[in-house]
């Protein structure tokens, strides 16, 4: 008889608020993924996210499988309490089970520790036999070949941005705010090309992107990439390291396999404010060159910035938006300083009792800011950051940057449009958030 298991990719209101208007939401693909693991002739699969769908707490299910992130942990715990209430079984996996899993082990039934490929399916077989352990932990490097395919027609509507894929897992590099390191195994593996191919031709759409934490992991390896996906006349998008942007080949290779922005870590234009948090690989004096270089291959920046390092003075905002429009940042993703579990910067500010509290909901980098900033307050630091991103989306600074980028402006004011939406109905004052 099959058992009936609910996926949840859970979303908290306040930051599915935050990202609601914007136009570039692309799928969480860890369920979706994790679905193509299970047998149908054993369970009847529901995928729920919360992005866009409710969770239907009031349906009989023998198990429901929750993925966390630090920030959507505490909204999780409720989900699973209403659940486990109600007689249902509660499997919790994801980066948050796998940096405290003894917290979390408090509100499930099951856990899963590390990489899902190995122990994900040997915990489905062992559930529906009535045989399942308490703990699940991943103990080898799980190979990426031989993958299945996300089981995308699970997700509810979302055509434009259920395109999602991987073709590799981890990143070379060791910044000391990133938790990739704490959450996956070593080393940094590929997936075989010819597999990243099959399934890229599954999408319907026209429009994915690449799930990589670093797409330019391994140069040789993408290049060959690249070459195959060009004749797929697809278009995408990748998070990849600015130092890598170095390659003239590399670059004109994206552009030609259908690349149209790259995400990319550029942090901060302090070069005492990259090598604080082991970011080196940026060099500041070369971002000009750079991003330069990626424009005149036809290709966006949609830089990721983020504010609140011990080396910022209440004058970052305004340097930083003034760098912005000059080097012609095509789109940010702007966050505040988080100090996520078992990273260095965690361990830092915890050592010099800095955290402000154990309340996961306040470490998710939009909204809420988790801890004493050196050189400003708190409600500066947040007001200074909210400041930024109003300015960074306002039409004057649109109107420079995309005067001085002039690379995909259709797309490019789209996305802007989106972000200065998604910001008017945001709230720009500290308390609010208190």
């Amino acid at each position: 008889m099959k058992k009936k298991i609910l996926l949840i990719t859970p979303e908290n209101e306040e930051i599915n608020r935050f990202r609601k208007s914007q136009f570039n939401n692309f799928i969480q693909i860890t369920m979706p993924y994790l679905a193509a693991f299970i047998d149908e002739n054993k369970y009847e699969i529901t995928l729920v996210d919360e992005y866009n769908q409710r969770i239907p707490f009031e349906e009989k299910f023998q198990l429901v499988a929750i993925t966390i992130n630090t920030s959507n942990a505490t909204h999780c715990y409720d989900i699973s309490k209403k659940f486990r209430d109600r007689n249902t079984k509660v499997v919790m996996g994801g980066p948050h089970a796998t940096l405290l899993p003894e917290e979390v082990k408090e509100h499930c039934d099951y856990i899963m520790v590390g990489e899902g490929e190995i122990i994900w399916p040997e915990f489905l077989e062992d559930f529906y036999e009535g045989k399942a352990k308490s703990e699940y932990i991943c103990k080898e490097v799980p190979n990426l070949k031989n993958m299945p395919i996300a089981r995308r027609d699970l997700i509810h509507k979302r055509y434009f941005t259920k395109g999602a894929v991987i073709s590799s897992r981890g990143c070379p590099y060791k910044c000391s705010y990133c938790n990739l390191k704490q959450i996956y195994c070593e080393p940094f593996r590929t997936r075989p090309i010819t597999e990243v191919i099959s399934e890229i031709r599954t999408m319907k759409s026209k429009f994915f992107v690449f799930w990589d934490d670093n797409f330019f992991g391994d140069i040789d390896s993408t290049k060959e990439l690249l070459m195959e996906l060009k004749k797929l006349k697809k278009k995408w998008a990748a998070q990849v390291t600015l130092e890598r942007c170095k390659d003239e080949e590399l670059l004109k290779l994206a552009k030609e396999a259908g690349c149209v922005y790259f995400f990319v870590g550029i942090e901060s234009f302090s070069q005492e404010s990259l090598g604080s948090v082991n970011k080196g690989i940026n060099d500041v004096n070369k971002y000009k060159s750079i991003i330069d270089k990626i424009h005149s291959n036809g290709i966006c920046v949609q830089a990721g910035i983020i504010f609140g390092f011990d080396t910022d003075k209440k004058d970052v905002f305004k340097k930083t938006l003034d760098a912005c429009n000059e080097l012609g940042i095509d789109g940010a993703t702007v966050s505040i300083l988080t100090p996520l579990p078992k990273t260095p910067v965690y361990s830092q500010l915890k050592e010099e009792n800095r955290l402000i509290t154990g309340d996961w909901s306040h470490y998710n980098g939009k909204t809420r800011v988790a801890f004493v900033p050196k050189n400003m307050s708190r409600e500066e630091l947040f007001e200074g950051y909210m400041w930024f991103r109003r300015e960074f989306y306002s039409l004057k600074s649109i109107y420079k940057r995309m005067r001085k980028s002039k690379t995909n402006i259709i797309y490019n004011l789209i996305v802007n449009w989106g972000y200065k939406i998604s910001l008017s109905g945001t709230k720009s004052k500290f308390e609010y958030y208190e």
